[in-house]
């Protein structure tokens, strides 16, 4: 880390605990030193429920987390939470957030107890531009987090922060948020988005909720467009979701489970590889497609 950007950093530090915080930030820095170029993940998260079972899509998650080496820290766009501006969760400890309702008790039994990064999170409020970042001491990890990531790393090892979704802003606001994080996956810094592509719980065959692979015609299709959109590196049309026609409308209902794809595809560079996994449906209206580019 540059001198001039670490004085600048220190400003922004509350006078409480400073020498601790500033000694934590310093060796963090250091430790993030250029390393190889970590992959960034966009994973289909679906029902709460997958925290605890065993299915074709945990199966997925399990094996994706064995292909690359274990990162320093990870953070994550989850579509769980919408805010006014964007915030990055900055405690030490974060909590495990049950945010939903209706399910076994086993599931609100569920604690993902790993350590948060305050550092990571002036990292990130310093290289991103785009916004003004706020650094928040009152969220946590969400579902759209610790379900996905537990399956990662089930010893609850690695430090994480979460980066919120700025429900004001549209998907070019985001993807260019994105495009500034990159340099964090060259620092030992995994970048998860966690939603799902094609989402309409409205629309959810509750009927055919054990029928493997149900999917409406139009799920179908806008996520067959979204997949040909993302391999012939399309992303401008991603980003411009609601010119795609009426399955996509259907597929998209509302935004917030869809934009943590666009900073996932944001921070695609020329020469990545991208791997497709989980691509399968769920109960008519639900996609649980997943990437890994990179």
């Amino acid at each position: 880390m540059r001198r001039k950007d670490f004085i600048k950093i220190m400003a922004t530090l509350p006078l409480a605990g400073v020498t601790h915080k500033a000694n934590s930030l310093y060796k963090f820095s250091e430790e993030l030193e250029a390393t190889d170029k970590f992959p960034v993940l966009f994973l289909g998260h679906g029902s709460p429920m997958n925290a605890i079972e065993d299915n074709e899509f945990v199966r997925g998650f399990k094996k994706i987390g064995q292909t690359f080496e274990k990162p320093k820290a990870i953070l994550v766009v989850s579509a769980h939470w919408e805010t006014r501006g964007t915030f990055v969760t900055a405690m030490e400890h974060p909590a495990t957030i049950h945010d939903f309702g209706g399910f076994p008790q086993a599931l609100f039994d569920v604690q993902y107890p790993a350590p948060g990064s305050p550092p990571l999170a002036l990292e990130t409020q310093r290289i991103v531009s785009k916004a003004d970042v706020h650094l928040d001491d009152k969220w946590g990890l969400d579902h759209g987090s610790w379900s996905v990531v537990k399956h990662l790393y089930p010893d609850a090892d690695v430090p994480i922060i979460q980066m919120s979704i700025d429900y004001t802003q549209p998907a070019a606001y985001h993807y260019e948020i994105a495009q500034q994080l990159n340099a964090l996956r060259k620092k030992g810094v995994l970048i998860i988005g966690s939603g799902n592509m094609v989402h309409n719980l409205r629309m959810v065959a509750w009927d055919k909720l054990d029928t493997a692979g149900y999917a409406y015609e139009w799920a179908t299709i806008a996520n067959e467009k979204m997949k040909k959109f993302i391999q012939n590196g399309n992303h401008q049309a991603l980003i411009d979701f609601r010119k795609q026609g009426k399955e996509f409308d259907l597929a998209i209902p509302t935004p917030e489970h869809y934009l943590p794809l666009i900073y996932t595809l944001g921070l695609q560079e020329k020469n990545d590889e991208l791997f497709l996994f989980n691509d399968n449906s769920v109960a008519g209206s639900l996609t649980m497609t997943s990437l890994k580019i990179g």
